[in-house]
């Protein structure tokens, strides 16, 4: 049976995967500091046999017992919200920790991918974005703490594979949404869905003329997959290449909640990214991958899992303890 490690395997990106690895018949060590995870988003694996958690934060010595084939390195935080108050863990968890898993890689012998994003292009002038574009970030401004840490990420993988021979792999994620996204992480489907729900206006920010391109995690999902089983090394837009102006998300999640709030517009934060969309064109030749789920149908599934919280979910603020 082969062995996989998934760091950040309880949040929202890293419970998925680990659900999928056990559906392909793997045997998953899920690792997480839960800085920003939640234990109920893998609760419904603990009683697998093929499944162990390991309470860690790999920005320390990582130790797995055993052999591993696979390491998914996804443990960083993904939100505003988030890697604003937690600048200096954030660009840990992608430099020290990314170097630890890249070791434990090294010393396993296991293909390792590597997370990366979409703000790797910082606000970009070539549109849309191709894994050729090398950005246009801001390595001072309030995002560099997510954007460069990232950067880091894969030019240290990069190393690696260069001068140790390591096999890895790069995903460039762009905007990924569905079930177990946390409601209050400041990112905008979430904020969207979650002010619908509670009667509250929709907060845009800017006039909302920016652009986004969401992707459905399940496609998400299948694309690192398949990533993870290719034989090329080089970076990968995975993402849905159908784009949108926040305006139009908002006016779309309106009508689909049926909502009678307004979008109400505040001040546009400073680096916030005008235009956001991936070329899939790697995607597509190298992997066969392309996004199945269109938005429409994608945007139910998720609105019925928010629309599953109690109450007190729905209006609970985000009072995370941050070390």
């Amino acid at each position: 049976m082969k062995r996989v490690l998934i760091t950040g395997a309880a949040g929202f990106l890293g419970s998925h995967l680990c659900d999928r690895f056990i559906k392909e018949g793997m045997h998953v060590v899920a690792m997480d500091n839960l800085i920003t995870g939640d234990l109920k988003n893998i609760e419904h694996l603990f009683k697998l046999e093929h499944f162990e958690f390991y309470h860690h934060d790999v920005s320390k010595f990582v130790f797995v017992p055993g052999e591993l084939d696979y390491i998914l390195h996804f443990a960083s935080p993904a939100s505003p919200i988030d890697y604003l108050k937690i600048p200096i863990q954030t660009l840990k968890v992608s430099s020290l920790g990314t170097h630890n898993v890249l070791g434990l890689a090294r010393v396993k012998k296991a293909r390792v991918l590597v997370a990366s994003t979409s703000e790797v292009y910082g606000d970009p002038h070539v549109h849309p974005q191709t894994e050729e574009y090398w950005g246009n970030v801001n390595p001072v401004g309030p995002r560099g703490c997510y954007d460069e840490a990232k950067r880091f990420m894969e030019a240290i993988t990069m190393a690696y594979h260069d001068y140790h021979g390591l096999e890895t792999r790069i995903i460039r994620i762009f905007n990924t949404y569905g079930p177990r996204m946390r409601l209050n992480d400041g990112r905008v489907l979430p904020a969207f869905i979650g002010q619908a729900l509670r009667g509250e206006d929709l907060t845009m920010f800017g006039d909302g003329s920016q652009t986004r391109s969401f992707c459905y995690v399940d496609d998400l999902v299948e694309g690192i997959f398949r990533l993870l089983m290719s034989d090329y090394h080089l970076p990968v837009n995975i993402g849905n290449p159908s784009e949108i102006t926040i305006k139009e998300f908002g006016d779309e999640i309106l009508k689909l909640t049926g909502a009678k709030q307004k979008l109400i517009s505040k001040p546009l934060p400073k680096d916030d990214p005008k235009q956001r969309r991936p070329d899939i064109t790697k995607a597509r030749e190298i992997l066969g991958w392309e996004p199945k789920v269109n938005r429409a149908e994608g945007l139910k599934i998720t609105f019925d899992y928010f629309k599953s919280l109690t109450k007190d979910e729905l209006n609970k603020v985000e009072h995370r303890k941050f070390n």
